[in-house]
């Protein structure tokens, strides 16, 4: 607080004691500025976590309605592998969820594509599947969580290790056993569809949350730098 004086004459000056009160006046003014400061930044900062919360759920609702397209093996078309392990690698280099779809590409008047039942799987049964395609461009969607098994409805190509196995959205012990690896010491066949290129399941969708992950990221910044 300001000290009060009363306003008596100084015999050694002509005039009152002003000087204090606009000492004190200035002093109040400096506080009232410095409150006024606080506020703001504090206003700036609510709105800046507001904002960055915003963008956070709104990614995160883009990478749950993104879907990504999977041309199967990475390979020119489906068919009998020239590596043995083709087909049990390649899902595991790749997450699968609900939204997503599996493209089959191969020779209609040569292979056909199958799904089946785990021990049909297993054994290479192909009677009864459960779905059979061979239009020689097979969109399968991916419309629930678990395990789905694939392979050729053609004669010997099951036992020639053209058979995959995906699971969508959870990891599966009983896929990872019915996994032909184990037999990935057998011979190889020759492929007829070509070289493999790389991967071209980039989209539209997996540039936007970058993009706002991006974002995201500045507004954290900004904000332990607002705190601080």
């Amino acid at each position: 607080m300001c000290p009060i004086f009363s306003q008596g004459y100084n015999r050694h000056s002509t005039s009152f004691a002003s000087p204090i009160y606009k000492l004190c006046f200035s002093g109040d003014l400096r506080s009232k500025v410095h409150h006024q400061s606080s506020k703001m930044g504090v206003m700036s900062l609510s709105s800046t976590m507001v904002l960055l919360l915003v963008m956070i759920l709104l990614g995160q609702e883009i990478g749950k309605v993104s879907s990504t397209l999977y041309k199967v093996g990475d390979l020119d078309a489906w068919g009998i592998p020239i590596d043995a392990k083709v087909y049990t690698k390649w899902p595991k280099s790749h997450s699968f969820k609900i939204g997503d779809s599996l493209l089959f590409l191969y020779p209609p008047s040569e292979d056909s594509l199958i799904q089946v039942t785990p021990s049909n799987f297993k054994s290479c049964n192909t009677k009864d599947p459960i779905l059979y395609m061979n239009d020689g461009n097979s969109l399968f969607n991916l419309t629930q969580n678990g395990t789905l098994y694939f392979t050729s409805a053609n004669p010997g190509h099951c036992t020639k290790y053209q058979k995959l196995l995906v699971s969508v959205g959870t990891y599966s012990a009983e896929a990872e056993a019915l996994s032909p690896s184990s037999a990935a010491d057998g011979p190889s066949y020759q492929n007829a569809f070509g070289s493999i290129p790389l991967s071209q399941k980039s989209s539209a969708s997996s540039l936007l949350i970058s993009a706002f992950s991006t974002v995201a990221a500045s507004l954290a910044c900004a904000v332990v730098g607002a705190i601080m």
